[in-house]
């Protein structure tokens, strides 16, 4: 791996960064009560909701990963960021009226109202050890990864640590507060730095006209994956290994709906909003910023392709582009800001989740075995909880280098963990005749599926590949047949689905009180259009989400 070198104004930006966050974050912190603590008093306005929206989900994960599949596959990457708007806009007419009505803390604790306590156990154990091992834990050894390379004297455990401090340093004090005030600085320097990585990369290449070409040429070598129109184009065949269209049009919601409708760490920002309205503009801003990312995050990594290899090394792991641009293209000082937006990214999402998940171990099992504690011993019980968290992700982040690739296995994982959780709160909310036996029962046949596909995967595929050629892929490395990803998740949800729906006809009725305030009704919607009824377009959820999925609709024909 390329060694990169720094010079005394970068690392003085990085460290002057490093201490503001630090300090601002403390100066937002709230921690008076519970709510304070978890929920940021839900007081959040939709500005707010929907930039800490964005930061919490553009991870160090995703941003290097965005760019180093666009650079090995192309830009068929871009359909979980675009594809996201839909769901935010789905999410923040059903699901969200819900969330907030109930006063929930946390999406287990919105399980249990509508199902029973072991949907809601299982949920949060599920979520918490996701949460701490992959999107804590991923974050961190990505920042050792690349700061390694940086300050070679200093070993990756150590930088870990360094990491590892400097979020939880403001995390642990002023709670989501804290998370979400920080973000919003993170998230405007991010685009920022992005905005200019694009713009020097262009500049670099020399023009569109030369990345086509490049194209071309190795393609025709053999050293580039797919055709320069393939690159291009978000819409893939069916047995494409990136993203296939079935895929697209179904694993990929399943994943996005789990990620910005159930996953504690997304939904926790919009649960924090002053009030529906607040919580669904938020949502929908969230969702906008996601457009521009084919732009500042996606394509860049694909013009790298035509990068003179005067100026750009060539790369075996496809990770490093998003560095690689930055220390070979960038000058001083801008080089600086770029790599504190990458702290930045690294930091919201460790600060992300470790907040969410001290919320889940907090509110779902410390109050619940100890009923009688008060709304400040709450918050300690969190506090202590946020340090624990920390230990582990930090002790547990450089194993993640005993996988083959960190990106592909994040997307695999929840391709197995999502599907049992989408089908409950689908069902739970949209058909009253579910209850907790069935939801319990779809949990547990996930599960039970998960781990006998991935053990048992290569023979089933084997034996599909007969029926449906096209559905499962060859592995020319391992010589075994395999099922895309997307396609595991789709057949799943269907089965949990199925074991739900069977389970809760064969069993009694839930509670009227389960269903009554929990369930969708045509009336919610008749009632909620005489509301809306004489405002302008402006004030409308439901005229913004039209327009947003008009843009949506055009910047997807752009790059169909």
């Amino acid at each position: 791996m390329e060694q990169f070198t720094l010079g005394w104004i970068d690392i003085s930006i990085m460290v002057v960064y490093i201490i503001a966050m630090i300090w601002y974050g403390l100066k937002h912190a709230k921690q008076s009560n519970s709510e304070d603590y978890f929920l940021a008093g839900r007081n959040m306005t939709w500005p707010i909701v929907g930039i800490s929206l964005f930061a919490a989900n553009i991870s160090s994960t995703t941003l290097i990963g965005l760019a180093g599949d666009a650079y090995s596959t192309g830009i068929s990457v871009f359909n979980y960021e675009w594809s996201a708007v839909v769901i935010l806009v789905f999410f923040s007419m059903f699901f969200l009226p819900f969330y907030l009505k109930s006063k929930v803390y946390t999406m287990p604790e919105f399980l249990e109202k509508r199902f029973d306590s072991r949907s809601r156990y299982y949920f949060s154990f599920t979520t918490l050890v996701g949460n701490v091992l992959i999107e804590t834990a991923a974050p961190l050894y990505i920042g050792s990864l690349i700061f390694e390379q940086v300050f070679p004297n200093i070993s990756g455990s150590v930088i870990i640590i360094i990491l590892a401090v400097a979020a939880a340093a403001y995390t642990i004090p002023g709670g989501l507060s804290s998370v979400v005030h920080t973000e919003v600085i993170q998230a405007i320097l991010l685009i920022i730095g992005s905005i200019i990585l694009t713009y020097m990369t262009f500049d670099a290449v020399g023009g569109w006209g030369n990345v086509m070409a490049a194209m071309e040429t190795k393609f025709a070598a053999g050293d580039l994956k797919n055709s320069p129109e393939d690159m291009l184009s978000l819409i893939r065949p069916m047995d494409d290994p990136g993203v296939p269209w079935t895929g697209l049009v179904t694993g990929v919601p399943i994943l996005g709906f789990y990620f910005w409708a159930n996953n504690q760490f997304m939904v926790q920002r919009v649960l924090s909003a002053r009030n529906l309205d607040q919580g669904r503009k938020g949502a929908l801003f969230g969702g906008l910023l996601k457009l521009p990312v084919i732009l500042i995050m996606v394509l860049p990594g694909t013009m790298a392709i035509a990068m003179p290899e005067s100026i750009f090394p060539a790369l075996e792991n496809p990770d490093l582009v998003y560095p690689a641009l930055v220390f070979n293209l960038l000058p001083v000082a801008f080089k600086g800001l770029v790599l504190a937006g990458l702290l930045a990214a690294m930091s919201s999402s460790i600060s992300a989740t470790l907040n969410s998940a001290s919320t889940l171990i907090t509110m779902d099992f410390v109050a619940k075995i100890r009923p009688g504690l008060t709304s400040k011993q709450l918050v300690r019980a969190g506090q202590i909880a946020t340090v624990v968290l920390v230990i582990l992700a930090a002790s547990w982040a450089p194993n993640i280098k005993n996988f083959d690739s960190l990106f592909k296995y994040l997307q695999i994982v929840l391709a197995y963990i999502a599907p049992p959780v989408v089908a409950a709160f689908l069902s739970g909310l949209f058909w009253k005749r579910a209850n907790g036996t069935g939801a319990f029962a779809g949990f547990i046949f996930g599960f039970i599926a998960g781990v006998l596909l991935i053990q048992y995967g290569d023979t089933l595929a084997a034996g599909v590949h007969e029926v449906i050629p096209k559905l499962a892929l060859y592995n020319a490395e391992t010589g075994t047949y395999y099922i895309h990803f997307l396609h595991i998740a789709t057949l799943l949800f269907i089965a949990c689905v199925l074991v739900i729906v069977i389970t809760s006809l064969v069993t009694a009725q839930p509670p009227v009180e389960k269903v009554a305030e929990m369930t969708y009704k045509k009336e919610i919607f008749t009632e909620e259009t005489r509301e809306l009824e004489g405002k302008h377009w402006y004030e409308n959820y439901r005229t913004l989400s039209i327009i947003l999925l008009l843009i949506t609709a055009v910047v997807v024909g752009i790059f169909w």
